[in-house]
């Protein structure tokens, strides 16, 4: 009976000693990669600047893609590996930002900025993940409001110029007509009196 409690002891040791290897060796084989896009429909206006915001976590290392799709065509934005180089495309040299959750900032949006923005996270292993934002890229309102207060400005100038020019030449008549009826009753005077030293 004791020769077979000892084989029973071992038995349970090596058990436990290869599920604790089984687990280990799951924990360093890659479990793929996992991508989060937590804001998927973007509104912008003109000059603004733009985060689209992803959040990916993988054991491996990540690169990172983004793409730009809209009625212009595909543009490749940038690629970069987490740790390593960047990429950026030449049309978006000077207004994309990089961040290690796999984000990219974009500067000064402008109404060929609208579309579809693809994010592709590829681990080393070969798993890959994807997401989507769509980018809406609305004109600045204030533009137009601009216009209608200068023309509104220019108008009212123009009414008070008007009003002044007409202000004076009314006061211009009042004093002809003053001047002309003071003449009038001078000449009536004179004629009154020639007739009363004639008599």
């Amino acid at each position: 009976m004791r020769p077979l409690q000892g084989c029973r002891g071992r038995g349970v040791v090596v058990g436990t000693v290869t599920l604790c290897l089984a687990a280990g060796w799951a924990l360093q084989t890659p479990g793929g990669v996992s991508l989060v896009v937590p804001q998927p429909n973007i509104n912008a206006t003109v000059a603004q600047n733009i985060l689209l915001s992803v959040e990916y976590s993988c054991r491996g290392v990540a690169t990172i893609e983004w793409k730009h799709v809209s009625s212009w065509g595909t543009t490749s934005i940038v690629e970069w590996r987490s740790g390593n180089y960047v990429n950026i495309s030449t049309v978006y040299k000077d207004r994309v930002t990089t961040f290690e959750n796999g984000s990219i900032q974009l500067r000064n949006v402008g109404m060929r900025d609208a579309g579809y923005y693809f994010v592709t996270v590829m681990e080393e292993h070969g798993t890959n993940a994807y997401g989507t934002i769509i980018v809406n890229v609305y004109e600045i309102i204030y533009e137009d409001l601009h216009f209608v207060a200068v023309l509104f400005s220019f108008l009212a100038a123009v009414s008070a110029i008007l009003i002044c020019f007409m202000w004076l030449c009314n006061k211009s008549l009042h004093l002809f007509q003053k001047k002309t009826t003071h003449k009038l009753t001078e000449s009536t005077t004179e004629e009154i009196e020639l007739e009363t030293t004639e008599c």
